[in-house]
């Protein structure tokens, strides 16, 4: 996790000591919400790895979710130029502002369509649904849920070989699919790779 060192924030070019913090998803890159933090704040958040900030209407320290157990689980803060505004990447565990919608500006918390079909694919992992057709493939175990990758492979590379566009998507989308949900089985994520991407690139 990576936090910028609290003595170098600016603390004190605000009246009050607080720094505003935007809160953005992980993993979507969505904007949630706007807080306010204190040097306080900033080390229970570093203590804990649960986004908290200081409520200037409580006028005490407040934690993401004490209330509705939606937490922010923490990935990241940043610092901007003038170390005077902070940057957190975080892991929403449900919707982000109190009426109940995933952030604060009423937007849809989706980002990239293939981040949120991964989610959906954990949940069926995590929720199991006897009607969901992910539920029950995750459920024949790992061999079985590999063995479909090799198959869809296979069907994809078949059409590769002649020309025609909607059969050769179905089955390069019906691949990643199952690369998703093999991913799932093993508890890594789409994130996981693009981190082994980023770090082939450099």
């Amino acid at each position: 996790m990576h936090a910028p060192e609290l003595d170098r924030l600016a603390f004190d070019k605000a009246p009050d000591g607080l720094l505003p913090a935007i809160v953005q998803d992980a993993t979507t890159r969505v904007v949630l919400m706007q807080g306010y933090v204190n040097r306080a704040a900033l080390e229970q958040t570093l203590a804990t790895g649960l986004v908290t900030f200081y409520s200037r209407s409580k006028q005490r320290l407040w934690t993401k979710g004490e209330s509705s157990e939606h937490y922010l689980r923490l990935v990241s803060i940043a610092a901007d130029c003038d170390s005077d505004s902070l940057l957190i990447k975080a892991h929403p565990e449900g919707p982000t502002c109190h009426t109940g919608q995933d952030t604060c500006w009423g937007e849809a918390n989706q980002g990239d369509f293939l981040d949120h079909l991964e989610r959906t694919i954990q949940r069926r992992r995590d929720q199991p649904d006897a009607k969901s057709y992910t539920s029950q493939l995750l459920a024949r175990g790992i061999n079985k849920v590999a063995q479909k990758v090799g198959e869809e492979a296979v069907e994809l590379v078949i059409e590769a070989k002649d020309d025609n566009r909607e059969l050769f998507l179905g089955e390069a989308a019906d691949l990643m699919y199952h690369y998703l949900v093999l991913l799932a089985a093993k508890g890594y994520s789409l994130e996981d790779v693009r981190a082994v991407l980023r770090s082939r690139h450099r």
